[in-house]
């Protein structure tokens, strides 16, 4: 008991503070499986196996419940994040792709890319409530911080289309560049940024004004254009850096998400599609497609730390308290 009275008293006295440990969830697309990762020890430590070709992933607010968007099984499924066992399923529509949660974590936002429709869930009730008719082949899922807009991409349509929470209409649909994949705003709601998969670019929204305000394009010595494909984007707490993940490149752009300057690319798996930051924002997950990995960056040093082996083609990636 002295021992450990000592311990504690040194540690206080060296200002010392305990390490912030995280689970990530990774929801592997072919391998039907979701893997779990210890963000501290920075390796896998469970599988569990789920729907068919999972992809979307996101958790509650309380970090309780991990859906999961089953997109060949027609379901959002949902995982009890204590036991890592599925507890039952919601009611999504037809290839669930991607989803987003209402700031108040009760309605479930589903892009169904088979229908055309973004599906409405109540989670308690576990029914859906509505359905919105976007573009063709809806994928990106975002909702503004104050819960008043609901964003859906359309790869088709090549479409940002804007959605009123309240009434559940269009208020706006935005072109942007070919195949858009991904949506996310900035903490403060001021701006909406979205991934174009084809046309290699990602545009940035005044979503109060509905209009586009500029796009950043990339360039990547030796690497041809068509390579260079933006998907998932993950901005920093304070808006002031964002990071984008660019596909068959295997790299990770760093913007100064301010000026709109890129600062530098960081290397990391092949075919990395979406990313996640650990609640302390001292890593970033990227989950990487084909060679069936996660990188782990350090949002500090902007230097890749560590490779973490996964399922067979990692997707989606969140990060929640353990």
């Amino acid at each position: 008991m002295k021992k450990t009275i000592c311990a504690l008293l040194l540690s206080t006295a060296l200002g010392a503070t305990p390490a912030r440990a995280y689970k990530a969830y990774v929801s592997n697309e072919k391998g039907n499986s979701i893997t779990v990762i210890d963000t501290d020890k920075l390796e896998a430590i469970d599988t569990i196996k789920v729907g068919r070709r999972p992809r979307g992933v996101e958790l509650n607010k309380e970090g309780t419940e991990l859906y999961i968007c089953a997109g060949d099984d027609d379901a959002i499924q949902v995982l009890d994040t204590k036991t890592l066992k599925l507890t039952g399923k919601l009611p999504s529509g037809p290839d669930p792709e991607l989803l987003a949660l209402s700031p108040g974590g009760d309605i479930i936002y589903v892009s169904n890319e088979n229908d055309n429709l973004v599906t409405l869930i109540d989670v308690k009730r576990k029914e859906q409530i509505g359905d919105i008719p976007v573009g063709v082949e809806p994928e990106g899922m975002a909702v503004s911080p104050d819960g008043k807009l609901l964003v859906n991409t359309s790869e088709t349509t090549n479409m940002a289309h804007i959605i009123d929470t309240q009434t559940k209409e269009i208020v706006a649909n935005i072109l942007v560049d070919g195949r858009p994949r991904f949506a996310e705003f900035k903490k403060d709601g001021s701006e909406l940024w979205v991934s174009s998969e084809v046309g290699g670019t990602i545009s940035i929204i005044d979503p109060q004004k509905r209009a586009l305000k500029q796009k950043i394009s990339f360039e990547i010595p030796g690497m041809s254009k068509e390579a260079i494909q933006p998907i998932g984007i993950s901005i920093t707490r304070d808006g002031k850096r964002a990071f984008v993940a660019l596909g068959p490149a295997n790299r990770v752009a760093v913007i100064d998400a301010e000026t709109k300057k890129i600062e530098k690319y960081l290397l990391v798996g092949q075919r990395v599609w979406h990313l996640a930051f650990t609640p302390d924002e001292k890593y970033l997950l990227t989950a990487n497609g084909v060679s069936n990995d996660i990188s782990v960056i350090d949002v500090a040093s902007l230097k890749v730390v560590k490779s973490i082996p996964v399922g067979a083609f990692p997707w989606g990636v969140v990060v929640a308290p353990q």
